[in-house]
């Protein structure tokens, strides 16, 4: 599976503000799907993954659980 991390203003804000991380994925991947991948690919806990389909491009909004901060995976990722 891809996941492609997006860095827009409202994606910066969500990482500070909800510690959430937004990806873009492929349109035939599930929630559970997305969680696997996530969790495995950077060794964290995820607690809630919501989808969003705009256009032809599918978008999860990933919210890592309390323990783990966005903000440390997204310099690790170099959004920040």
């Amino acid at each position: 599976m891809i996941l492609k991390p997006i860095t827009s203003e409202k994606a910066v804000k969500m990482i500070e503000i909800d510690n959430t991380l937004l990806f873009e994925t492929g349109r035939k991947f599930r929630k559970p799907e997305i969680k696997a991948e996530v969790e495995k690919a950077f060794s964290v806990k995820v607690e809630a993954v919501r989808t969003h389909i705009q256009g032809n491009k599918k978008y999860a909004y990933v919210k890592l659980n309390k323990s783990f901060l966005a903000n440390n995976l997204a310099t690790k990722l170099g959004l920040m």
